[in-house]
């Protein structure tokens, strides 16, 4: 696209009314927290509304491990802004832009955060497994709630994706 950085909508979305105790419009606790996890490795994370608020004590446990997995990964983060300000390369990038020609221009649900890091976030609700496609490498699940497999790709793989796991890979260099 051009944009060598970009930050995602506040999480829950940016519709301050969505908080509001309507019971015509009840609050999607599980959009809050796919959309957290979707958020913790982008450059930026900001929430709606603090979630302590809205969210139950569960679904507020796992949107805190996401701002602790934001805060653990913003030595890389950094690292890749300060690239991208030298080289005009994107932070985040289309699976594409990494792995040309090789068949992956439709992939609109995973992205690579730098050349190194695959994200694959659920996007869709009540979804509990996802198909990730993994481009030629050897790929490791890091996160602590991750599984902590390793993948060597080219290869589609259905993974379980319980609401507590963001389905994160670094590849193996």
């Amino acid at each position: 696209m051009g944009y060598a950085y970009m930050c995602p909508d506040m999480i829950g979305g940016g519709q301050y009314t969505f908080f509001y105790n309507d019971p015509n419009k009840p609050l999607d606790q599980e959009l809050i927290v796919r959309s957290a996890q979707c958020s913790a490795l982008m450059p930026m994370m900001q929430f709606s509304v603090a979630p302590w608020r809205v969210l139950s004590k569960d679904n507020m446990e796992i949107c805190r491990q996401m701002a602790l997995l934001h805060k653990k990964m913003g030595s890389a983060i950094l690292e890749l802004v300060k690239a991208s300000a030298k080289t005009g390369e994107p932070v985040l990038r289309h699976m594409e832009y990494n792995f040309p020609n090789q068949g992956y221009a439709d992939i609109k649900d995973q992205f690579m955060m730098g050349k190194n890091i695959l994200v694959a976030p659920v996007q869709e609700n009540g979804k509990y497994s996802r198909k990730v496609v993994f481009p030629k490498g050897t790929w490791k699940g890091t996160w602590k709630g991750d599984d902590g497999s390793t993948v060597t790709g080219p290869v589609e793989k259905e993974i379980k994706v319980p609401l507590e796991r963001l389905p994160w890979y670094r590849r193996a260099l």
